[in-house]
Order: structure tokens, then sequence, then C-alpha cells
């Protein structure tokens, strides 16, 4: 058992174990770099996934950012409310409606429903037709006149045509040169809020009227007709018509009896009139003319004598009162 035959034997045994472990080792190294291999094979295989399906890529951050310049897009196209033109335009007796019109368009003493006597050619809310060249708008011609009987101005309801001022203290009218020798008065008041509907102040009824020669005009106006606008009466409106009678008759008055000492040209005015209906800041702020014609406006103004402003119109006023800005014109023809 113990002779050298065993001692082989052991041997073989022994050395038969070595080589056993080391076959284990090199079985072992090839698992682990198999398994580094499957690893890197996941991992190219992930990323390429992830490349592919944008996670990596800067395309999904712009994608993120799209929305916020959609909205800002949207935002700065998104068309604006359309505004009302509250500007005042006169309406005579003969436009006057009962019914308001459909759509405001201007502000008015009275009512009126827009028509067109020619088919529509532009794009302002005005009747299409032919006239003078000027920066007024005047639907009719006829010559100016001055009240019968000299008033302070009282309350009355008549719509004359055009935006100008009523009646005039002197006792009895003056001559005057022919209207194509001299004067338009031209009233361009600010926009204003529109007011509940109420009684308004009125006027004695007179005989003035604004002088008017009919402009040219292209117009979106498509009901056929006379000549008019859509305009709603109300407080304010019937108000202004007061202030624009007061001031016409007297600025009429005395062109007749200071014209030839004025010159041709254009004053612009602006002013306010306070709660009482007393005028208030009145300025020229352009004068093309000469000082005779700058006096003759700013008499016109300074003597009117208006009631108090109705509460109703108050209510939408900013409280320097109801500002105004009118441009008076004298020329040639």
């Amino acid at each position: 058992m113990f002779g050298p035959e065993s001692m082989t034997t052991s041997e073989f045994m022994i050395g038969h174990s070595a080589d056993d472990a080391l076959e284990r080792k090199q079985e072992m190294r090839k698992i682990f770099w198999a398994l580094l291999a499957a690893l890197v094979v996941h991992l190219v295989v992930g990323y390429s996934i992830a490349v592919s399906g944008g996670l990596f890529s800067s395309h999904s951050v712009i994608e993120e950012d799209k929305p916020i310049e959609l909205t800002f897009v949207d935002l700065n196209k998104a068309p604006a409310e359309p505004k009302k033109n509250t500007m005042f335009m006169e309406t005579p007796d003969t436009k006057k409606t009962v019914e308001p019109p459909p759509e405001k368009t201007f502000e008015s003493n009275a009512n009126s429903r827009a028509a067109s006597e020619q088919p529509a050619t532009g794009e302002a809310p005005l009747p299409s037709q032919q006239g003078k060249d000027r920066s007024s708008v005047d639907l009719e011609t006829h010559q100016y006149s001055l009240a019968e009987q000299g008033a302070q101005p009282q309350p009355s309801a008549a719509p004359q045509e055009s935006p100008k001022p009523s009646e005039a203290p002197t006792p009895t009218p003056q001559p005057t040169a022919a209207p194509e020798q001299f004067a338009m008065l031209r009233a361009t008041p600010t926009p204003t809020p529109e007011t509940r509907p109420s009684a308004a102040p009125q006027q004695q009824a007179s005989s003035y009227q604004p002088f008017k020669e009919r402009t040219r005009q292209s117009g979106r106006i498509t009901n056929r007709g006379i000549g008019a606008v859509n305009a709603v009466g109300t407080p304010i409106g019937r108000y202004k018509k007061l202030l624009y009678d007061s001031v016409g008759s007297r600025w009429y008055r005395y062109v007749a009896q200071r014209g030839d000492m004025a010159g041709i040209g254009t004053a612009h005015v602006v002013f306010s009139i306070d709660r009482s209906g007393h005028v208030k800041n009145l300025k020229i702020v352009e004068n093309t003319s000469n000082e005779t014609f700058a006096n003759i406006c700013l008499q016109s103004i300074m003597e009117v004598q208006l009631p108090p402003i109705p509460e109703e119109v108050i209510a939408s006023l900013p409280p320097e009162g109801l500002e105004e800005d009118i441009t008076f014109t004298m020329f040639a023809n």
C-alpha cells in the first residue's frame, strides 16, 4: 500500500487536480469576457435605440420649446378688437330716423341710417360721392345762414347738417360776403365713450346752419339712398350740437364783420367745457392765417354760454370736462 506504486498513483492524482483547476480558471475567464462582451453589446444596442428614439438629440429639446413659440406667435397674430369710430357727425332733420342704426359708427344729435347715392368704392364708413377735395366730410351743399334772432343757447332738439356750433347773441344778422369768398368751420371733436340714452339739452330752433360743400368720398356703404351715415343720437351728441351751433353762428357773424382783415388759412383750436358749461383752457395750437382770423376764432368760443353738462354725460367725461378740438378754415373758393 505504501510502496512506490502507491506514491506514483497519489502523485498522479495530485497532478490531475491541478490541471482541472487551471481549466476552470480558463473557463471563468471565458465566461467573464463573454459577459463583458454581452454588456458592451447591450450598451451599444441601447445607445443605438436611444439615438434613433431621439433621447440624446437636440431635436427633442426644440420640440419642447415649440409650444411656447407657437403660443407667442398666436398672441401676436391675434386680431385686435376693432374700435368703434365715435366721432361726432351732425344729423340734419331730413336724415333723422326713429330707430337707431344696427351699427354705431358715429355719435350724433339724432339717429340716422347709412345710405349712398353711388355704389361703394372704398373702405371708409361713408357714402361714396363726388365733390371737393377737402379734409372735411360734408355730405351735402348749402350756404350758411345765421339765426333770425339772437339768443343765448337754450335747449332745442333741432339737428342740423354738420359738426358745427349754435346761436349768437347779436340781435340781428349782419350782411355777409359770398360764402365762396370766405369760410368753413369744421369740428373734429375727440371720440368719447357711449353714454346711456336720456333727455338731452335742447335749444330753441333757429335758422342757423353752417356752410357746407359736398366733399369727395370713397366709402363702403351699399344701401342706396340720400347720402347718410350710421349715427346714434346720444346725450353727449346733442350737447355737442348745441356747442357747435353756438360757436359757429358767432364765427360766421364775426367773419362777415371783419373778414376783409382776415387772411386765408386755418386755425386749430383746443379747449374744454367744465361741468357748469364754461369754456376753459382755450388755446390755438396752429394758425396758418393771420392774427385777426385767430382772434375771431377765439372770440367765437369764449363768448358761448352753455347750460351745465347733463349728469348722464358727466359720468363719461374726464375731470377736465368735455375736451374739444375745432378747426376753422378760410378759403378763397
